[in-house]
């Protein structure tokens, strides 16, 4: 039986609902399900191109180490990723407000074309694909557009089980 995730910004009152893809990434799709509700303050990426994501602190008992994984992800693609403290710039946990965690999981959207998981201080970036957009991708896609260009503050992007 599929199991399904609502994606919502909270502020602009948008959400989309995605399918879970247990067959491809089932220990990520599990420790997600556990943790659920997760959200936090929505970030645009800088350099992935069409992503939002939050960060939130580590949920899992165990790592659940890569499955599914992409380092270009596609329209409606619902990614993880698993950041040790040492991994993210000084700088970059501070403005975040991250920098008191040993690691943090990044819950991450991918709402367009043409994205690329390149970082330049430590180069490619891959992430657990675990959930595929099934409805509403359209208006998220739009409102996630306004983010990048209105800006994020005071927006949050939440995370929740969801029950059609």
């Amino acid at each position: 039986m599929s199991r399904f995730i609502s994606i919502s910004l909270e502020r602009r009152g948008v959400s989309c609902v995605a399918e879970l893809l247990d067959k491809d990434a089932p220990r990520t799709c599990a420790a997600v399900w556990d943790a659920l509700p997760q959200g936090g303050d929505i970030y645009h990426a800088k350099y992935a191109r069409n992503e939002v994501y939050t960060m939130v602190e580590r949920f899992a008992a165990e790592e659940v180490g890569q499955e599914n994984p992409t380092v270009t992800p596609i329209p409606g693609d619902v990614v993880y990723f698993s950041f040790p403290g040492g991994m993210l710039d000084r700088r970059f946990k501070e403005e975040k407000g991250i920098d008191h965690l040993p690691g943090v999981v990044d819950l991450a959207l991918f709402y367009g074309r043409n994205n690329l998981l390149l970082n330049g201080d430590v180069g490619w970036v891959p992430g657990n694909v675990y959930a595929t957009v099934v409805e509403g991708l359209a208006p998220m896609a739009e409102a996630c557009n306004d983010v990048w260009r209105s800006g994020a503050v005071g927006e949050r992007l939440v995370y929740r089980r969801y029950e059609p």
